[in-house]
């Protein structure tokens, strides 16, 4: 089953076991887990789903789409160019990811 881990600002971690299909910022918000606001869905459109990807999954990632690039532009927290997404757009399973691990930012707005 995949899984995400979520490193929160303050040191609190959460572990998430995931369906296949599901992406990071869906299993924060089913999950409850704080810092992930999921304001627009899910649709590369706000932003507030902005996690740092951790070093060890980085050469996993799917490339940025040109929405998700102008997304990043616009997050609340400091953009690191190499670890910077939006949780919408990684998908776990199903031909993504099988597990990842992101630091959440202090702030998503």
């Amino acid at each position: 089953m995949p899984k995400v881990i979520f490193h929160r600002d303050g040191g609190a971690t959460d572990v998430v076991d995931v369906d296949a299909g599901s992406n990071v910022m869906r299993a924060a918000v089913q999950n409850g887990v704080d810092g992930i606001v999921g304001e627009c869905g899910g649709q590369a459109m706000c932003a507030t789903c902005h996690v740092y990807v951790r070093e060890p999954h980085l050469d996993a990632l799917p490339a940025i789409s040109e929405d998700e690039e102008e997304m990043l532009e616009c997050t609340a927290a400091p953009r690191d160019e190499r670890r910077s997404r939006l949780g919408c757009q990684l998908t776990l399973g199903a031909g993504g990811l099988e597990e990842v691990e992101v630091d959440v930012p202090a702030t998503q707005i």
